[in-house]
């Protein structure tokens, strides 16, 4: 078992905690993580971007100039790519930009990200939120005793935790997410992860 020091609000000691060396412990995939960090990125592009080729511009039903006899090359359209106000050549056109990644893949990325927070000092771990309403400039306050305030920062919280969801979460470089958005590029993409003890044991049931 992995353990970690538990802080409250404060940041003062009040415990340790008892981490799954299965999700918290192991040897970071590099190249997994790489993959699916970049399959779930790729998997939030809308893929509307479209243009128009040479058979959807308007004009340019008639043959600008006869075939033979005019010194120039041949050409059969102005609308053709290489005239002006012509198609476009290969250009984008509306598609799914989404991946498919092996569940296995996903989870083995996920504790690895999260082994690596663990190993390189980056995983705070906490007894409670205890948000008893939205205030940001309490959770303000949170981050500047973790000594974490000037880090880019991810959230975890429970998903029906509304309250510290609406403290953090138009804090400027804090990213709020609930346990069920938590994805390996959700957990990387910071200097500082912050979650409850709760949350954490969460975590550990469903990557186990």
């Amino acid at each position: 078992m992995s353990q970690i020091d538990i802080r409250n609000a404060e940041g003062e000691k009040t415990g340790t905690a008892e981490l799954s060396d299965y999700v918290f412990g192991i040897e970071p995939n590099i190249p997994v993580i790489h993959q699916v960090v970049v399959c779930q990125a790729a998997s939030l592009r809308q893929g509307t971007h479209s243009v128009k080729n040479r058979h959807e511009v308007s004009g340019g039903g008639k043959k600008p100039y006869r075939q033979k006899g005019t010194g120039r090359a041949r050409q059969g359209s102005i609308r053709a790519g290489q005239w002006t106000g012509g198609g476009v050549i290969f250009g984008p056109t509306p598609r799914s930009h989404a991946r498919r990644t092996n569940a296995k893949e996903v989870k083995l990325a996920m504790r690895g990200v999260l082994s690596g927070k663990l190993r390189d000092n980056e995983l705070v771990i906490l007894d409670d939120y205890k948000f008893e309403k939205p205030s940001t400039k309490q959770a303000a306050a949170m981050l500047k005793a973790l000594d974490i305030a000037d880090k880019r920062v991810t959230v975890v919280v429970p998903d029906d935790d509304i309250f510290t969801f609406l403290s953090f979460r138009n804090m400027p470089r804090v990213n709020v997410i609930g346990i069920g958005e938590a994805c390996a590029g959700n957990l990387i993409d910071n200097g500082a992860l912050v979650m409850s003890e709760a949350v954490a044991k969460q975590l550990e049931e469903v990557l186990a």
